[in-house]
């Protein structure tokens, strides 16, 4: 299926590795330009060269939100316009309600919400031009149903899950697309980081018993990228195997 992204240009932040790397290939893959981001030079180099000639990068750090906005002109001069918007960022450090103090409350807003509303903000006008554009804000499935011990990510992905709802309903009538994908356990360092050894225990935890792929959750954003997905905006997928058994 051509799903019409050839010639479409994209920027994915934290895209040298992870669910970010996935997207970035996804879109590659699909004929997108794409332009990673992130803070590791020698990380987003080699997730360029493994990309291939379609794909370039920027070097910046968005814990300070108010780098955005350059970043998105930056993209937007190099590529001559920008189409696509993958927002993704590396999740907070772990914590519950008596582990977390109000400064570790604004680093994960600033970084896991105010970065994303900075970045799509900045992102619109250029996609307002053409009349086509998408944007995706990668959150997490625990968006839904919090997890005890990612209060931080909790608090900050559930303020940018309302935020990209609400903008999806300002952009539809001018064919730009607002979406949040909500993933669950995949093979990434961060589920590492949280878990250590134990990756097969989560892995059972999940009806599919296995985790997802990178890969695989990479081309769920190049179908919600693509014309065949221009009637979905506004919407929270769950990309998690069938662990959320919620009705809604």
């Amino acid at each position: 299926m051509d799903l019409g992204l050839n010639g479409k240009k994209a920027l994915v932040t934290g895209g040298s590795s992870g669910l970010g790397f996935g997207a970035a290939k996804s879109l590659v893959a699909e004929g997108a330009r794409v332009i990673i981001a992130s803070r590791s030079e020698e990380k987003l180099r080699q997730a360029a060269a493994t990309l291939g000639s379609r794909a370039t990068y920027k070097i910046v750090d968005l814990r300070d939100p108010s780098n955005a906005k350059t970043l998105i002109q930056e993209c937007a001069s190099e590529l001559d316009g920008l189409d696509i918007l993958i927002c993704n960022s590396g999740g907070p450090r772990a914590g519950g309600f008596y582990d977390v103090g109000i400064e570790d409350y604004q680093n994960a807003i600033n970084s896991n919400m105010l970065a994303s509303i900075e970045l799509s903000m900045a992102a619109v006008p250029y996609m307002e031009r053409t009349n086509w554009g998408r944007i995706i804000a990668i959150t997490s499935l625990w968006v839904r149903q919090p997890s005890p011990n990612l209060i931080l990510s909790n608090t900050a992905r559930t303020g940018l899950t309302a935020f990209v709802k609400t903008m999806a309903h300002a952009l539809a009538a001018k064919n730009i697309t607002a979406n949040t994908i909500q993933p669950g356990f995949h093979q990434t360092d961060r589920l590492k980081e949280l878990n250590g050894d134990n990756m097969m225990a989560v892995a059972n935890q999940v009806p599919a018993k296995r985790l997802g792929s990178p890969e695989d959750f990479g081309a769920v954003i190049a179908f919600l990228c693509s014309e065949q997905a221009k009637y979905i905006t506004g919407v929270s997928l769950p990309v998690d195997g069938g662990i959320y058994s919620g009705l809604m």
